[in-house]
């Protein structure tokens, strides 16, 4: 089977790789002094030997604009939101209490509210994984439990330490659950299986984390499911099973062919059209200093729906740094990312990833080694992947 190698050379990479019809080879040359090439791997991931870009960019960043780091730390705007997205929620399932499921009112309202409003929660709990709503690490953990109860099924105490695995461990085989399996790659390798995919990418994520590694159970993981079936209960007894289904299917079509779900695909999948090669005119440019571009930001207006989450370049350099102030970041250190590949629109970053023969699960950057799992006993400080987690503390990035 014809595989794809990322090398590094003295400031860049060179990207070989072999299109899947064999007729010809894509060369693209960053640099023109290569290392030595490691042994192709046996699939189409494109397979990088440096590490994760985002460390080199964010000390480069520190250096040339240190008035960066007093971004960092909680908004106390995230918690305000939580709550009132909640309550919309339990508000859209209590009116449709006594509406059919398979109903034009129940499916459109499912589908514009529910999966818009359950997709904020996504990224509420995203955001307040990094200890961003609270200097509190403890109402931390709580409120994104309590932002947790209208998606339906309990996840946010296992979210976190996967999610942070995937920052401390970016495009790691075997780290980072973000990545697609070589299985699903490979029977996915369709415009059907990539619309199946497209389609049902909800459960992908839920599931693939579980069958990677598995995370020890913790006293929040259990109050996490406690506090979940406790909500579900009630909410069946004293409003009806149509006001779950609501929750449940708004969760789904959250995580499906959905606006806001593109944000899924785009922060990491590699689009060649897009970023291979990554070229600028600027010699001096500072996006130069990092390796090939392996995340994508999106800086369009459903970015006002999902904290920021399309400022990706920028959340994984600032962890720290919440929703509110990323665009500031990105403002005050501008020649960090004015030359990147970014993308312009989240539905077509669905369109043309399930349509474009040469984009799929494949176009991912790997590799073998670095990271660590984040939760395990390692050694890992939680302050590095989010606002401090102990009074004084550094700020991540800054030595």
């Amino acid at each position: 089977m014809p595989s794809t190698v990322v090398t590094t050379t003295t400031i860049g990479v060179e990207l070989l790789a072999t299109p899947r019809n064999n007729t010809a080879s894509r060369h693209v040359t960053l640099k023109s002094t290569p290392k030595k090439i490691a042994d192709p791997t046996d699939d189409h991931f494109f397979w990088s030997y440096t590490e994760e870009p985002h460390r080199t960019r964010r000390q480069a960043i520190i250096k040339a604009h240190p008035e960066v780091t007093k971004l960092c730390g909680p908004e106390p705007l995230t918690k305000y939101v939580v709550v009132a997205v909640v309550t919309l929620q339990i508000a859209c399932a209590y009116l449709l209490k006594d509406t059919a499921i398979i109903s034009w009112p129940f499916l459109l309202t499912a589908y514009i509210i529910g999966a818009t409003a359950n997709q904020n929660l996504f990224l509420a709990i995203h955001e307040i994984s990094h200890n961003l709503a609270f200097k509190s690490p403890t109402a931390n953990r709580l409120i994104a439990v309590f932002a947790n109860l209208p998606i339906g099924i309990p996840y946010s105490a296992a979210f976190r330490p996967y999610h942070l695995t995937h920052h401390k461990s970016l495009g790691v085989d075997g780290l980072d659950t973000d990545l697609p399996t070589s299985l699903e790659a490979l029977f996915l390798d369709s415009v059907l299986g990539k619309a199946f995919f497209c389609t049902f990418q909800i459960l992908f994520y839920a599931i693939r984390p579980m069958l990677i590694y598995k995370l020890p159970i913790t006293r929040i993981h259990l109050f996490n499911m406690a506090a979940q079936l406790a909500f579900d209960y009630l909410l069946i007894y004293y409003v009806g099973g149509r006001a779950l289904a609501y929750l449940i299917l708004s969760s789904f079509l959250a995580g499906s062919l959905h606006p806001c779900a593109g944000h899924f695909i785009a922060e990491h999948y590699v689009f060649d059209k897009q970023s291979l090669p990554f070229r600028t005119e600027d010699k001096d440019s500072p996006a130069l200093a990092a390796p090939v571009p392996e995340t994508f930001s999106y800086y369009g207006p459903l970015n006002l729906l999902t904290y920021n989450v399309g400022l990706h370049n920028e959340h994984h350099d600032f962890p720290a740094i919440p929703w509110t102030r990323l665009p500031a970041l990105h403002e005050i250190a501008k020649e960090f990312y004015q030359d990147l590949p970014h993308h312009k629109s989240w539905v077509w970053v669905i369109w043309q990833f399930v349509w474009d023969k040469e984009v799929g699960l494949w176009c991912r950057v790997k590799r073998k080694e670095g990271g660590r799992k984040v939760g395990f006993g390692e050694g890992w400080r939680e302050e590095e992947l989010g606002a401090n987690e102990r009074e004084g503390a550094k700020i991540p990035g800054v030595k």
